[in-house]
């Protein structure tokens, strides 16, 4: 494997990241909503599984050498099909460490040829198999801002529902 295409590291490190922004919030917390359209904590790490599925899928299409266009995902549709918030957030985070590791069991016997393998993504880009990952990696980074603003949101809905109580 060639570490100087993508950090294995980096990638495991999304748990790591994701276990401690979500460290110490209650279950009401996890699934509170600032309106029904946004996700709850819960959704966004729901959806985070779901991009590591679809993610795992496309990767091994890449391997595989299809000449399919790699596919998108309606992503609110998931979250909400599956009734989300309705699931554990520490279910969420289990699937996600599982897949995580699963993953990079594969990586570690890429070679720098497999690595830079290339397909059609859903928008007609090409992508090499680095792309990929480094997009989860990115994406992860995206949610993670997306709970900060969810529990900065609680918070003061928080304090308000307080101060007029």
């Amino acid at each position: 494997m060639s570490e100087s295409t993508i950090s294995i590291e980096a990638y495991l490190h999304t748990y790591d990241q994701l276990r401690e922004a979500v460290e110490g919030l209650s279950e009401p917390q996890l699934v509170w909503k600032a309106t029904e359209s946004q996700w709850s904590v819960t959704e966004v790490l729901t959806h985070l599984v779901d991009h590591s599925i679809v993610v795992s899928f496309r990767i091994r299409e890449v391997l595989a050498g299809s000449e399919a266009r790699l596919p998108g995902f309606s992503q609110d549709f998931w979250v909400a099909g599956q009734r989300a918030n309705e699931g554990k957030a520490e279910d969420a985070l289990s699937a996600f460490w599982g897949l995580l590791l699963y993953n990079s069991q594969l990586f570690q016997r890429l070679s720098p040829e497999d690595w830079s393998r290339s397909a059609i993504n859903f928008k007609g880009q090409t992508v090499t198999v680095a792309a990929i990952v480094q997009a989860f990696i990115d994406h992860v980074q995206l949610h993670l801002g997306q709970i900060d603003r969810i529990k900065s949101e609680e918070r003061r809905s928080d304090k308000s529902s307080s101060a007029v109580g």
